[in-house]
This record gives structure tokens, C-alpha cells and sequence, in this order.
């Protein structure tokens, strides 16, 4: 399926992750960017599957020049959405798994925020596990991103925005890893200036029990903590190299993920001597004790909890109650 041509018209380029997913998933998702307002000349869909056991082409092969088929060696997520981009042709780009769907009413009014607006970067949007989904009526004002990160908690996950491929340069996802959207999306929002911060939930995520990031086993959840804590340290570093307000911006980001690694440590080992290890690891570079901010309430409130031993200990034994209930 050879590319779109008409480059100069497109305006986003929809970048499809798939691997070992039912068909009828994958066909879900095209279907539901197909059924957006754009005309074929303004998007183009690229379908990234990485090295998938059977291949699907031939149930693909109905959609004609609509899509983009890539085919590579299983590489993982990160290398996946790092080709895609390097295929991306259009002005903006879009992340989307290939089990998800956009949920056309409430995307649209992203698509219009992209049309009516001449210096957009980025738009940020909601998700939603069901869907139907109601449009919501506000009124978006731009704000550069690290302004927007400074004073607000964001969210990693890379399909939960637009943005400008232009603004991309060599930033790509790290391979190998997990929370790989943890990097990127930060680093993504400070080279943004005109940031629209939308409340609209425009993606269905759909959540599966088998997917990856509900994985379970032993090997996982250490890969998924170690990965974790390595996104930390390298953003930290990061934070040097930064002009003033970049370097607020993403202390603040730092902060909050550190301090849902902590918490992600209590619910996965339920182990006081994981988690004391796992702390002078974090002493040792300079994250924690966590810093004294008010980035939030629970924020504040998790800091106390953690600054002290006895603290810790509640945490320990309440959190995974606390999760069982939920």
C-alpha cells in the first residue's frame, strides 16, 4: 500500500501500533479515524505492525490506499511509534493502540481547535472507557507548555494529544522499555508554545485484562519498576541542562513521578526492604526525600507520609488494602 502523496493537504498523520491484536480490533480502530470529518487528502494512516505472528495484511488489503502498511521486526512499543514517525508525512501527528479507538464527536472538536487556530503545538485531550461520550463546551486558551506543566499535574500517555511534527527534531521514544511515554511527553510539552489544554474525552481506551501494562509476573513488574526508575533518573539529569522555567517545569514532573513510583513500589512488593533499597537508591541522586513543594494536596500529603519511617510503614500495610477495595 504505497504512501499518500499528497503531503502539502495533510493535516495529521494517524500513527497505528499493532502486535498480535485480534484483527477485528485493528479494524475498529481505522474505522474510527476513517469516520472523522477529514478528507483522504488531509490525514494519512499508518498501520506499524510490529512483528506480528501472523501477518494481517491480507485483511487489510480492503482498505486500499487508505492506509500506510509498515512491517518491521518485533522491537517493542518505542520502536514501533519511532518508525511510524519517521514514515509521518503529515503536520501533526497522532498516537493510537491498536486495540483504542478515537471517539469521533468529541475529536472533532480537537480537529477544529487544529483548523481555526494557526500556531497550535499541541492539544491535549481526555480518554474515556466507554464509548459514548458527550461533546463538552469550553472555551481553550493557549499556554506554552512548560507554563502548562509547572501548574499541572499532566498526563504521560502519548495518545493523549495532537502535536506539531515539527516540533519533534531528534526526540524519540527510548526502546526497550516501559513508561516510555513517561519520557517522552514532558520533554514533548517543553518544546511546545502554544499548548491547548482540552477537557474533551476524545480517546476510548480500551482497557484488557491481557494487555501489557496489566501484566503480572514476576519479571514484569521488576522490568516495569526498574524502567520506571530509570525515566526519573535521566529526566533529572535533564533538568540541568534547562533554561529556568524548563527547569521548573519538569522538577515539578520529576517529583510527581517519583512520587508514583514509591506508591507504585508499596502496591507491587507490599516489602519494607524493597522499598528502603529502592529509596537510597533515589537519595543517592538527589530524589528524595521528595521536595518541598505544594504541587498538590496528595502530593503534600504523600511527602509527609514517606519523610518518616513510621509513616511508611502505614503506607505499606494500608495501600494494598486500600487497592483490594477498589
Amino acid at each position: 500500500m504505497p504512501p499518500n502523496m499528497k503531503e502539502n493537504n495533510l493535516l495529521v498523520s494517524f500513527i497505528i501500533t499493532y502486535y498480535n491484536l485480534p484483527i477485528e480490533m485493528l479494524n475498529e480502530c481505522i474505522d474510527s479515524i476513517l469516520q472523522l470529518s477529514l478528507h483522504p487528502s488531509e490525514r494519512e494512516i499508518i498501520v506499524v505492525d510490529d512483528g506480528s505472528d501472523n501477518n494481517p495484511m491480507n485483511e487489510l488489503m480492503k482498505y486500499g490506499d487508505e492506509i500506510i502498511y509498515v512491517r518491521q521486526k518485533n522491537g517493542g512499543l518505542s520502536t514501533a511509534r519511532n518508525k511510524g514517525m519517521d514514515v509521518a508525512t503529515g503536520k501533526f501527528i497522532q498516537f493510537v493502540d491498536a486495540d483504542d479507538q478515537l471517539i469521533k464527536t468529541t475529536y472533532e472538536q480537537c480537529l477544529d481547535i487544529l483548523r481555526s487556530q494557526k500556531d497550535v503545538d499541541m492539544v491535549l485531550f481526555d480518554f474515556s472507557t466507554d464509548l459514548q461520550v458527550e461533546p463538552v463546551s469550553e472555551s481553550v486558551k493557549p499556554v506554552c507548555g512548560s507554563n502548562y506543566m509547572l501548574n499541572n499535574n499532566i498526563h504521560g500517555t502519548a495518545w493523549g494529544y495532537i502535536f506539531r511534527r515539527a516540533i519533534l527534531g531528534e526526540l524519540r521514544f527510548t526502546s526497550g522499555i516501559y513508561h516510555e511515554d513517561e519520557e517522552f511527553t514532558p520533554q514533548l510539552l517543553l518544546r511546545a508554545e502554544e499548548v491547548y489544554p482540552t477537557h474533551v474525552k476524545a480517546y476510548y481506551y480500551n482497557k484488557r485484562e491481557n494487555s501489557i501494562t496489566s501484566s503480572k509476573t514476576s519479571y514484569d513488574t521488576e522490568k516495569r519498576i526498574n524502567d520506571r526508575e530509570g525515566v526519573i533518573i535521566r529526566l533529572h539529569e535533564l533538568c540541568d541542562k534547562l533554561p529556568h522555567q524548563d527547569r521548573k517545569a519538569l522538577q515539578r514532573r520529576v517529583a510527581q513521578l517519583t512520587m508514583d513510583y514509591i506508591y507504585q513500589i508499596i502496591l507491587d512488593t507490599h516489602s519494607e526492604e524493597e522499598l528502603q533499597q529502592r529509596l537510597k537508591r533515589l537519595h543517592t541522586k538527589g530524589l528524595f526525600p521528595l521536595p518541598d513543594a505544594h504541587y498538590s494536596k496528595k502530593y503534600v500529603w504523600f511527602k509527609r507520609m514517606t519523610n518518616h519511617r513510621l509513616g511508611r510503614k502505614v503506607l505499606l500495610y494500608t495501600l494494598p488494602l486500600l487497592k483490594k477495595e477498589r
